[in-house]
């Protein structure tokens, strides 16, 4: 009875930003009135600072709600309200920022839902192939070469998700979201307590294009937000101290004593590398790079 049951009572929770979320509900709309679910879109907005009057015109759909916030709140919390407020086990987290990649988007999820034992399912993320201007092609040419993996890829690192394209247990989701400060790091947070509790992750094929692309400057520099809340997430026991790459990376070299020489060897080229960044073909190693000699800052100052 329960695997009936499930397969139509779906929560599509959506948190908002200062970004116009119209055509995704449309587009989840749409695969909707093709089939018999039971299924809900909740919408809401963290405090966006700008007028979005299309984001007010998605109530007109079918189980539709949308609510704004007086301020903002972060993503965490956001997602935090959105989960209390959704009346299905099975919670679909998608940014405001993505399109399903396939026209059977929510089938595929409900397909995997009645066919597996999970706490989590990861459809993953895709980019556009067409390259976007100039001052966007960081966060593009990152997504393109990193963040798009297979299945197989995924799963040799199970517990890596991404919470653009989720779908996970109520009772799980409320077990590992931690409210945090509004800061970036969020997603480590989950997947890190994801591995501690063991739970059940699922990697299928379903991914969404990521189109929220921001300026390189930006994407810097909330690459650079992320390293600190890394470091700040080690402190607080919310992050283990070898959990990414970027930290592994930071191990090995301090087991070798070797943090002060590749300092010494990256820092002089620090104002070269930030100008690639922004040119129309960034250098992905340099960045990793960049962001493992900031690691390597940040933990001298804190003397990690």
């Amino acid at each position: 009875m329960y695997l009936r049951d499930s397969i139509k009572m779906l929560s599509i929770l959506i948190p908002t930003y200062n970004h116009n979320v119209y055509q995704l509900v449309e587009t989840l709309q749409k695969e909707l009135g093709q089939k018999a679910i039971d299924c809900e879109i909740i919408v809401m907005d963290d405090g966006s600072t700008i007028p979005l009057p299309h984001n007010d015109k998605i109530i007109a759909f079918p189980n539709v709600s949308f609510k704004k916030l007086p301020k903002n709140i972060g993503r965490s919390a956001i997602r935090g309200q959105l989960a209390s407020a959704a009346k299905f086990e099975n919670l679909l987290f998608l940014d405001a920022d993505v399109l399903p990649v396939s026209e059977t988007f929510l089938a595929n999820y409900l397909a995997a839902i009645v066919k597996n034992d999970f706490d989590v399912i990861f459809g993953g993320v895709a980019y556009q192939n067409d390259a976007p201007s100039e001052k966007e092609r960081l966060r593009w040419k990152y997504g393109k070469e990193r963040e798009v993996q297979t299945v197989s890829e995924r799963e040799k690192h199970p517990y890596f998700i991404i919470t653009q394209n989720l779908l996970i247990k109520k009772e799980c989701f409320e077990s590992v979201n931690k409210a945090l400060e509004n800061f970036y790091g969020d997603d480590l947070v989950i997947s890190q307590a994801l591995k501690r509790k063991k739970s059940k992750v699922l990697h299928i094929d379903n991914p969404v294009y990521h189109l929220g692309l921001e300026s390189s400057e930006n994407y810097l520099k909330k690459a650079l937000s992320a390293i600190s809340s890394i470091v700040s997430l080690e402190k607080s026991g919310l992050l283990d101290a070898d959990f990414t790459k970027l930290q592994q990376s930071y191990v090995l070299l301090k087991n070798w004593k070797m943090t002060t020489l590749f300092s010494k060897l990256i820092s002089p080229f620090k104002k070269k590398m930030e100008r690639n960044f922004v040119s129309a073909n960034p250098n992905l190693l340099w960045f990793d790079l960049y962001r493992l000699n900031y690691y390597i800052e940040l933990k001298s100052e804190s003397h990690a």
